[in-house]
């Protein structure tokens, strides 16, 4: 991938570019993105950058010499890729050619649109004890034609303490080896890796950025690629899902739950939970993410108004009639119910008990607030309060 083909980020491309002309790019990079703004295309656009032949003096790859072609199809034997995978002994190798397929689909994608298309069902993606065995026998060898070695790996967030197998590697890597990290969320980044690199901050892309690449890569008309750049947030994976269909299915999932939640019918709640259950956490997690951008927005249309407010049009009209029987308190109370929800997930918690009681929760909050305020106090007296 060339820089150019990469949407907006020109402040760390122009880094990135004097970092490799002056000789001073760090050993270990740690490119530290928001969801869907690039960070991954920027480390591929960075990899290819550094192994062509014909860069030196040079703002952009030649994207012509054999080692260009070759990291442009991700198969160049010296850039490596890991990744998040699921099972015991499962390594990044095994996955290489549904990754390549993956990104070539669409290289903004998140861990969620990952873990579906490896058919990860209700498993969690990891980085095991395997693989970190894998990346210390791969950059041990000898480059196979370049001078580089670059190794790319993409959300160290799920590396947990078998990232500390790395710290030595990464601390002091063979010759002319580049260690590449992709990552979004910082706090669960091991703290000794994390000073073993040098962060680069990547932030949100503009809506102006987002609207560009969508007319540029769907064909979408100027003024509807503004709309769901506005939707987007920042987040070209988002606007490209947008893009390609009417309505997000996590916003029909979570109005539809909103409904249940309003009129607190048990077996309709029980059956709704029954069947979110079965999505799998990265689903879940993924609801969860929507459902707190949803009250976000709600937040903005009770304290600035209709007009600011990053909803389609559905999700603004059942917002705007929550407005009526929802309050700024109810709002935190829910807000603070759906962080502690989305902890309990990556805990791995019941799904089932979980959600359920979850949504009787929300059905006390808009309905019956000074009895949810009362059992609230009560838990805190018992001890029992998040």
């Amino acid at each position: 991938m060339l820089f150019e083909a990469v949407i907006g980020q020109e402040q760390p491309k122009a880094l990135f570019r004097q970092m490799v002309r002056t000789d001073r790019l760090p050993h270990a990079l740690l490119l530290l993105a928001a969801p869907g703004s690039g960070g991954l295309p920027l480390a591929l656009a960075l990899a290819q950058f550094l192994l062509c032949e014909n860069a030196a003096g040079k703002a952009e790859a030649c994207n012509t010499c054999t080692h260009c072609r070759k990291t442009a199809k991700l198969i160049h034997p010296d850039l490596h890729f890991s990744f998040p995978t699921v099972g015991t002994n499962v390594i990044s190798d095994n996955l290489l050619p549904k990754w390549r397929a993956a990104l070539a689909e669409n290289p903004y994608l998140e861990i969620n649109d990952w873990l579906q298309h490896i058919d990860a069902d209700n498993k969690q993606g990891n980085i095991n004890k395997e693989e970190c065995l894998s990346i210390i026998r791969k950059l041990s060898l000898k480059s196979f034609e370049s001078p580089r070695k670059i190794m790319v790996l993409w959300l160290p967030e799920y590396l947990g303490i078998e990232g500390n197998r790395l710290l030595k590697l990464i601390e002091e890597p063979p010759d002319q080896t580049v260690f590449l990290l992709v990552a979004e969320n910082q706090e669960l980044i091991l703290n000794t890796i994390l000073s073993r690199c040098q962060l680069v901050k990547i932030n949100a892309l503009s809506d102006e950025e987002v609207t560009a690449g969508l007319v540029d890569r769907k064909g979408l008309t100027e003024g509807q690629a503004q709309a769901i750049a506005q939707l987007a947030v920042g987040n070209f994976n988002d606007a490209l899902k947008m893009a390609g269909e009417e309505e997000n299915d996590q916003a029909l999932r979570f109005l539809d739950w909103m409904r249940c939640c309003y009129k607190g019918q048990p077996l309709e709640l029980v059956g709704w939970v029954d069947s979110f259950a079965g999505l799998g956490r990265e689903n879940q997690k993924h609801f969860l993410r929507y459902a707190l951008h949803f009250w976000r927005e709600f937040l903005v249309l009770k304290t600035v108004g209709e007009s600011a407010v990053r909803l389609r049009e559905r999700e603004k009209q059942t917002a705007i009639g929550m407005a009526k029987v929802v309050g700024l308190e109810q709002l935190a109370a829910m807000i603070r119910l759906l962080d502690d929800c989305s902890l309990h997930v990556e805990r791995n918690a019941h799904t089932k008990i979980l959600f359920l009681d979850t949504s009787i929760q929300i059905h006390h909050i808009i309905k019956n607030w000074s009895f949810y305020q009362e059992q609230q106090q009560a838990r805190q007296a018992l001890g029992l309060a998040s």
